[in-house]
């Protein structure tokens, strides 16, 4: 079975990572193709995985766009469409792994005949996506998709409830490979003393920066906490969200936290960054779809808090292998803090039980197996 992979983006995001897991299994028949350069496409060439940027304009539609913007972008669109379906011809299947990729496969597989199989990687609701956006989404998915992969429960609910198809969704989740997550206890000694963490109680937050991630919820919340209480921001502004970066500078500087907030910026070394942390915030504002950096920090053996909805309300059990707090609460998030810094006994006991039973679950090997028997049902059918 050839693969041909579709995903919108140039740069590095959750969904990205995940179609990089899946092609890296089947980098020896399938084709990844992208709609713009970037990190992303490096990334796949640098793991061996064929890959080509199929164009070099962007589309010019937003998760917010109405029907003007979107009938103003199809003279852009057709040359793509027909780009991709004389690419699939030479593959059995057409395997969408955004909103946009699933736009254009939609239409090349209705042109070359070849099954479409769509990977949800979002919640399709008034939250991220207008009203426009969402009825396109489900249409074509509804018309063309043989197949939805939905990345939670929270994603498959989304869906059905804007109209998706119940008997077309299967619901798996994404896969994680253990060992890019095993961190030497000399590593992270070495990581803290090089930031000057030393003495600290670290609190990590590993995302984009933008509002709806919720980084001035972690602020907020630090001014409640103990002063040994530090923040690690990792990740930078990607969709022109540089006025929020400002933001946060303006809110660290007016509540007088200059020295208990770091910015790093995107970095690489996310697992040793994360093992050099005492406690990993999630603190996303509207339902998460799936909530990668919690699996991340349950594999490296740190404790959890996020934010209780989409997503993440799966992934944790409050108490037992993490704690869920609702979204945009600070104060209820400042006391989850207070609790591991005043409990690391406890708190390291749960962050062990996350820790094992992430391991069990999230397979990189068992999910791209389930994924694999899935793409074959589509080609046999």
């Amino acid at each position: 079975m050839s693969i041909l992979f579709l995903d919108q983006s140039g740069e590095l995001g959750g969904a990205e990572l995940c179609l990089v897991d899946l092609a890296n299994s089947l980098k020896d028949r399938c084709l990844v193709g992208l709609f713009a350069d970037g990190a992303h496409y490096r990334l796949l060439q640098q793991m061996g995985i064929p890959a080509q940027v199929l164009t070099t304009k962007a589309l010019p539609v937003s998760k917010e766009s109405g029907v003007l913007q979107g009938l103003g972008s199809l003279r852009q669109l057709i040359p793509l469409v027909v780009t991709v379906a004389n690419l699939s011809r030479q593959h059995q299947v057409i395997y969408a792994n955004t909103q946009k990729a699933l736009v254009v496969g939609g239409l090349a597989s209705m042109i070359s005949q070849r099954p479409l199989v769509f990977h949800l990687h979002d919640i399709l609701s008034a939250d991220h996506f207008s009203a426009t956006n969402r009825r396109i989404a489900i249409m074509l998915a509804n018309h063309f998709a043989a197949l939805v992969i939905a990345n939670s429960e929270a994603s498959r609910d989304a869906f059905i409830q804007a109209g998706g198809k119940p008997d077309r969704v299967q619901v798996v989740y994404n896969g994680f490979d253990p060992q890019r997550y095993q961190v030497s206890t000399l590593e992270t000694q070495q990581l803290r003393q090089q930031l000057g963490l030393s003495g600290q109680f670290v609190v990590g937050h590993f995302s984009r920066l933008s509002p709806w991630k919720g980084q001035h919820i972690l602020i907020e919340a630090l001014t409640h906490c103990p002063n040994p209480v530090t923040v690690l921001l990792v990740g930078s502004a990607l969709f022109g969200e540089n006025a929020y970066v400002k933001q946060l500078h303006q809110q660290i500087a007016q509540l007088g936290l200059m020295n208990r907030v770091r910015f790093l910026g995107f970095r690489t070394d996310v697992p040793q960054l994360m093992s050099a942390c005492d406690l990993i915030a999630h603190t996303s504002t509207a339902p998460e779809p799936f909530g990668r950096v919690i699996i991340e920090a349950m594999l490296v053996g740190r404790p959890v808090v996020a934010a209780a909805a989409g997503g993440a309300v799966e992934l944790l059990v409050p108490g037992e292998t993490g704690w869920l707090t609702p979204p945009a609460d600070p104060q209820e998030l400042a006391a989850v803090i207070q609790y591991c810094f005043e409990h690391p006994d406890r708190t390291a006991k749960i962050a062990q039980q996350a820790h094992h039973i992430a391991r069990e679950r999230f397979d990189l090997k068992a999910i791209n197996h389930r994924i694999d028997q899935l793409l074959e049902q589509v080609v046999t059918i």
